[in-house]
């Protein structure tokens, strides 16, 4: 059982008196909609800043964040409820978020949605219902750059983005944010309008020249640092084969195993989990047919240094980031403290 600090108890005392300025906690909650969430002004570093401390956070134990379970109605779907306790920002909740790839196809809607109902830390009352959605829009491409800041050769002009969809998009537009010197960004799809629109969307957003590949094979040759976002499979075919990886790469994995081969995973130099706990849970949905290589550690504990991160450009490290609840919290957080703060959102009845 997580145990409360007397500390942080008189700080939840003086955060609720706050909220109760504006809500009648018990009573009456916050909706905040997608429009909404963007509407606070939460801007992209404080997104990242607030992921990486998630991370952080989980990985010293000073968070109460159990593994995020699921089910799975249709293939390769994934519906998530991910509750997290952040004792030390004073922000608790639970995440519900989907992933249906065939939802475009079917239905001409986003593949993924997601919901937050988030949580007076004193009474267990919802002090407001928001979208989710676009918080993990951004929050995603920031576990990409946690990984990439502690595990990759910052001095990298080659980027690659594998999976053009929305997450592709935003790793994308977000890349600027710590690679420095990048000069080309490298991406691939196997739908090619896919990479078109990102094309047309991304680029006049970013310096670096977004470049079409056309093979998995291509991409991977071509870029130092790889991020891929691509939808995670229940049984795994890895398209990327051993032979295109090299030394000194770097790969931040959005997606599980989905694509590379597994003796990739089972050659690298040092390999990281977000949650060691979560993908062992993941495995047990059939994830990881051929097991796990030897965890080098998890990202927080990269990038808190209780654990070593990149020591050598000939390194070939690879980063495994599925996303977590602790994070979510972190950058809810922000965003009702800025609602409520600025009037944004709609007052609803219990």
């Amino acid at each position: 059982m997580f145990e409360m600090k007397d500390e942080w108890l008189a700080a939840d005392k003086v955060k609720r008196e706050d909220y109760t300025k504006v809500l009648d906690i018990g009573k009456e909650f916050l909706y905040l909609s997608y429009a909404d969430c963007k509407n606070t002004g939460t801007t992209e570093p404080e997104i990242i800043a607030a992921t990486e401390q998630g991370m952080i956070d989980y990985s010293k134990r000073v968070c109460e964040m159990p593994a995020k379970i699921g089910i799975h109605p249709m293939p390769d779907s994934l519906m998530h409820a991910m509750p997290a306790y952040m004792p030390e920002q004073y922000a608790c909740g639970i995440k519900w978020g989907s992933n249906f790839p065939t939802n475009k196809k079917m239905f001409n809607v986003s593949s993924t949605n997601c919901q937050i109902i988030y949580n007076d830390v004193l009474t267990g009352w919802p002090l407001a219902i928001m979208d989710a959605s676009w918080i993990t829009e951004l929050r995603t491409p920031a576990t990409a750059i946690v990984g990439i800041k502690y595990g990759g050769n910052l001095d990298s002009t080659t980027w690659g983005m594998i999976g053009c969809g929305i997450q592709g998009r935003n790793n994308v537009r977000m890349i600027k944010h710590i690679l420095k010197k990048l000069e080309t960004i490298y991406i691939y799809d196997v739908v090619e309008e896919a990479m078109d629109y990102l094309i047309e969307v991304d680029q006049p957003l970013v310096d670096a020249k977004i470049v079409k590949c056309h093979s998995y094979e291509e991409i991977v040759k071509s870029a130092q640092i790889l991020t891929s976002a691509t939808p995670i499979a229940h049984v795994p075919n890895p398209p990327v084969k051993d032979e295109w990886v090299s030394k000194g790469q770097t790969l931040i994995c959005l997606d599980c195993h989905t694509v590379y081969a597994d003796s990739i995973y089972k050659r690298a130099d040092k390999y990281y989990q977000d949650s060691v706990p979560e993908h062992e849970l993941l495995q047990t949905y059939g994830t990881y047919p051929w097991g796990f290589p030897t965890i080098t550690g998890e990202t927080g504990a990269m990038a808190a240094g209780l654990v070593p991160g990149r020591e050598s450009k000939d390194e070939l490290v690879i980063v495994n980031n599925v996303g977590m609840a602790s994070e979510d919290m972190m950058c809810a957080k922000i965003i009702f403290d800025r609602a409520i703060e600025n009037g944004i959102g709609t007052k609803l009845p219990l």
